[in-house]
């Protein structure tokens, strides 16, 4: 039989011989044992010690009624535990990620399948419900019958998210670590998706998840949150692991940020960085904020223009790049200077031995990095660029400007 959490709350219990031995106040999963199971009911009455009764102490349970198979001496004394998830408080009116959906949720009743188990009857959480069935459970528990109300809620539109695509938000490390609560589903979804739904949580929620997360995801995911909220994450964030993930970042993505931040925070930040990724960042945030030079990134991909798309794509595959900085390639003459650019896709349908000059795009575009971002925009609209090179005095790249980082900044205007 299915049942709904809010059926059992203040649900009445008696023990083996018929004794009532107190009200359902708040029901536990133990998720260090069994990630769905319902573990341990605290039972209350009057002024008495509240009692705990296991889940292998539990012969059945009905809508409203509990009975045990064993007596109320058997029962131990309610003790907190910060190991165990607390349906009423952590679940109920509070706010998860759906992971299926994308999307912030409230919870407003749990769904509990029976399981019957060595002559116990054991209850395992299925799903939460998010919809106005459980809604109407809620606000009409304790007023009307179990039986009134499922009838109410059959013609209502159901909303329910399976419990394994449930992600539950504390943000507490310590508390997070007892519950065995992992961030391995939120790393799956797309960093736009996460920021999107972290700017709907609570501060505390939003530093709790960043704090979860690998140093590259936590990376992505504040490169698309609003500059006012990563702000304000990075400030909270353990100055170590702040560099971590600053070192994730693209260089460009990382002096935006701390340009933002006060300065005495944002060069404590830099001096835990290691000395290179530092230097590279320091240098992009001397430029004025209306430059070329303050949207480009200093890791790009350069060749020899004579290479040939066989020995390319060789070196290519021994080294690490991330997907972004593969979009196109910069190309250098014998004297290192910019002598233009190849797109990944004319690369990919290239011959073995075709020279990477015969493969580069017109006109050879490039600006100074005290080039105004105007200019930039002018470039990209008017070539439909997909990338620009940015050269120093000498004619040398020194860094590239990508159509993210264009978007990006007109979005910010």
């Amino acid at each position: 039989m299915e049942l709904y959490a809010t059926e059992l709350m203040g649900a009445a219990a008696f023990d083996v011989d018929g004794h009532f031995v107190g009200r359902v106040r708040e029901f536990f999963i133990e998720p260090a044992e069994q990630a769905n199971r319902l573990s341990h009911y605290l039972l209350s009455r009057g002024r008495f010690q509240p009692l705990v009764a296991k889940y292998d102490q539990v012969a059945s349970v009905a809508p409203g009624t509990i009975r045990l198979n064993v007596s109320e001496r058997a029962l131990e004394a309610y003790r907190p535990n910060e190991g165990w998830l607390a349906v009423r408080k952590d679940l109920m009116d509070q706010q998860i990620i759906d992971i299926s959906g994308r999307k912030v949720v409230r919870v407003n009743d749990v769904d509990l399948a029976e399981q019957r188990s060595n002559g116990n009857t054991e209850l395992r959480v299925t799903q939460v419900d998010v919809g106005l069935p459980g809604a109407v459970r809620r606000l009409l528990q304790g007023v009307v019958s179990p039986v009134v109300i499922r009838k109410l809620q059959r013609g209502l539109p159901h909303s329910t998210i399976r419990w394994e695509f449930v992600n539950l938000i504390e943000p507490d490390p310590l508390r997070r670590l007892k519950l065995r609560i992992t961030d391995e589903k939120l790393q799956n979804l797309h960093p736009a998706d996460l920021a999107e739904m972290m700017e709907e949580l609570s501060a505390a929620e939003r530093q709790g998840i960043i704090a979860s997360l690998d140093e590259e995801t936590a990376a992505a995911v504040l490169a698309e949150l609003d500059q006012r909220l990563t702000t304000q994450i990075v400030e909270k964030l353990e100055p170590g692991k702040a560099a971590d993930i600053l070192e994730e970042m693209a260089p460009d993505a990382a002096a935006d940020l701390l340009a933002d931040l006060p300065k005495e925070t944002s060069e404590d930040l830099l001096d835990e960085m290691p000395g290179q990724d530092a230097d590279e960042v320091r240098e992009l945030m001397a430029f004025e904020p209306t430059t070329a030079g303050s949207m480009m990134n200093t890791e790009f991909v350069y060749v020899g223009e004579e290479s040939t798309r066989k020995e390319v794509l060789a070196w290519l595959r021994g080294e690490e790049f991330h997907v972004d900085q593969l979009d196109s390639i910069v190309l250098i003459d014998k004297t290192a200077k910019y002598s233009g650019t190849v797109t990944v896709a004319r690369l990919l349908l290239a011959s073995a031995q075709q020279a990477m000059q015969d493969l580069k795009t017109e006109p050879l575009l490039s600006v100074s990095a005290k080039a105004d971002q105007k200019e930039v925009f002018e470039l990209f609209d008017k070539y439909n660029l997909r990338t620009l090179t940015i050269v120093d005095e000498e004619q040398r790249p020194i860094g590239t400007i990508a159509v993210d980082d264009v978007v990006s900044r007109l979005v910010k205007k």
